[in-house]
């Protein structure tokens, strides 16, 4: 298989499981709490609809939040799984790790710090029901920030060096 075949492979199963598990939560809170009214496919993602009249802004807010909440669950559970994934024979599950660990690390961070202001509040909107905007968007800015560094530092040497030693030995 070639690089660019596991390259493709791993941004698929990124973005799937980055919407599994963030949209996923929202979900499950849907649920739980009673409100789910549907799930609106849209593109390449998808969307939980709600009756969000039936939710207190708090819990509204919750409910925003919860996806955001998972994804970070997930990204450091992969951050410490790194180095025992490094290690799988695998290069297309090392690639789909990999790019599923940037997107749980990043995404919802540079969304919520930086992007929402430009396509719409999304979550945001119900993140600011529990605190400002201006201070959410602040704490997922040092979020990302922090992201950024836990993946320069931590994530990113232990796959360059799987795959380099990997390349050395397929020759």
């Amino acid at each position: 298989m070639t690089k660019r075949t596991r390259q493709y492979i791993g941004l698929t199963s990124a973005v799937i499981i980055y919407y599994v598990i963030h949209e996923g939560a929202h979900l499950l809170y849907a649920l739980s709490t009673g409100v789910f009214k549907e799930i609106h496919f849209m593109g390449l993602g998808i969307q939980i609809d709600i009756y969000a009249d039936k939710l207190t802004d708090t819990r509204l807010g919750i409910f925003c939040l919860v996806g955001v909440i998972a994804t970070q669950i997930a990204a450091y559970t992969a951050v410490f799984l790194t180095p025992r994934i490094c290690r799988s024979p695998s290069k297309v599950l090392r690639a789909c790790c990999y790019y599923s660990t940037i997107a749980l690390l990043l995404l919802d961070p540079l969304y919520l710090s930086v992007l929402c202001g430009f396509f719409g509040g999304g979550d945001m909107n119900g993140i600011a029901l529990l605190l400002p905007e201006t201070t959410a968007r602040m704490i997922f800015g040092v979020l990302l920030i922090m992201n950024s560094l836990v993946f320069w530092k931590i994530v990113l040497p232990h796959y360059q060096q799987s795959f380099n030693k990997s390349d050395r030995l397929s020759y």
